[in-house]
Order: structure tokens, then sequence, then C-alpha cells
């Protein structure tokens, strides 16, 4: 009777254990933000055991209140999340396919979501401005911009003119960079926030410092050049 009853389950296993799929979530664990777009690539590949019905697997990209459908290109599914001004986004994956003569199952990848992080790009490591002809009153100008991308909001709450280094030259040439701009400076996500600045030399030079409440990029400098052209 024992042996009977064994015999008789394992069948029942076997049916059970080519029911399911594989999934796998290859969607990169961070990109560079792009505020222009908003749109990240999803991807995730399908091994579907021997009674999954072929043709009924789907998957979708949950997060964020979106339910995404992936689209199905051989073993591989893709789709575009849209997100701006986040600096990560959180991601699932859910897999709906058919068995053979039976209901509908389910499944969620990974159990909890996974956040997929998104860099602030790099903002100006230098800049150059014409300084041709005589001095207009206050100097000749120039300006660098920044744009935050992956918070709603920034500030720039300080920005001074260093010198490049500690040679005499250098510190004088930076003392003649003045910063216009009254601080803080306040941009929106995707906006431009600039600093403006004033040279009396015209081959004045320095590096551009700036102090921000962002939370990854709280500073950042930028070597700034007056110079004729």
């Amino acid at each position: 009777m024992f042996k009977l009853i064994r015999v008789t389950w394992v069948p029942v296993v076997l049916v059970l254990s080519a029911c399911d799929v594989q999934v796998r979530d290859e969607t990169a664990a961070e990109y560079p933000a792009n505020h222009d777009i908003g749109m990240y690539d999803i991807k995730a590949t399908v091994k579907r055991d021997a009674l999954v019905t072929p043709g009924s697997v789907f998957l979708f990209a949950l997060g964020n209140n979106q339910r995404i459908p992936l689209s199905q290109e051989g073993s591989e599914y893709r789709g575009l999340y849209s997100v701006r001004c986040q600096s990560s986004f959180p991601l699932q994956i859910l897999a709906e396919w058919k068995l053979q003569g039976l209901a509908v199952r389910h499944k969620l990848v990974p159990p909890q979501p996974r956040q997929i992080k998104l860099v602030e790009p790099a903002f100006a490591y230098s800049a150059s401005f014409d300084s041709a002809g005589k001095a207009p009153k206050g100097g000749w100008l120039g300006s660098v911009q920044y744009r935050f991308v992956t918070v709603p909001s920034a500030q720039i709450t300080a920005a001074r003119v260093e010198p490049s280094s500690e040679a005499p030259a250098d510190v004088k040439s930076a003392k003649a960079i003045s910063v216009l701009t009254p601080l803080p400076v306040v941009a929106g996500c995707g906006d431009r926030a600039e600093i403006r600045l004033a040279a009396t030399d015209p081959h004045a030079h320095g590096t551009l410092a700036i102090e921000t409440d962002h939370p990854t990029v709280p500073h950042w400098q930028t070597r700034v050049e007056f110079s004729p052209r």
C-alpha cells in the first residue's frame, strides 16, 4: 500500500515541477539620469517549463504605481520605465503565464522591489570666456550653468573663486574674478542655475567652487578662464 501511494505521487510532482517559468531581471543597476527623455531600459529573460503554453508568458515592470508591459524579442522582454526628478526608482518584474489546460499563474521577481540608481550627470569641468577689446564697466562677464535632474529642486548655497594653485600669480589672477550672482540660487528639476562672473583682468583664471544642498553633489569645482579671442 505504501509503495503504491509513493509511486502515484511521482507523476504529480513531475507535473508541478514542469509548470514554472524562470524569470531573470537583467536591468542595469544604475543609469545616468536623462531628464530630457526620462525613460530607462528594462530588460528580463524567461525560460519556461514544458507544460507552460507557448506564447502565453507575459511580463510587466512594476514600480511607482506603474505597470509597464514588456515586449517580447525571442527569450528577451524589454520596455521603457518613465521617471524624472528622482535619484532612483523601484523595480519588480511581474510574470503571468498559462498552463496547458490549467489556470493562469503569477510570479513576482524579486519578492521585494530593488532600487535602480539614477546618477546625476557631471557638471562642467571647465569654462572659458572672451575678454577681447576694451574692458566694459564692471569687467568682462562670463557665466557657468548647472542643471540638477535627480531631485525636485536644489540650491546653490555658496560660490567663490579660488586660485588654481598657491603660486602668487594664480592667487592674484583669482582675485581679479568676482561672483555677481546673489545667493542662494534655487533651481527646479531640469532648470538651469547660473553663476555669473566678472573679471577685471583679461587673462584672469581660477577655480569656481560651489556648494549645494544636493545630497549626492554637495560640492563642485569648475576651472574658469578669461582670455582674448
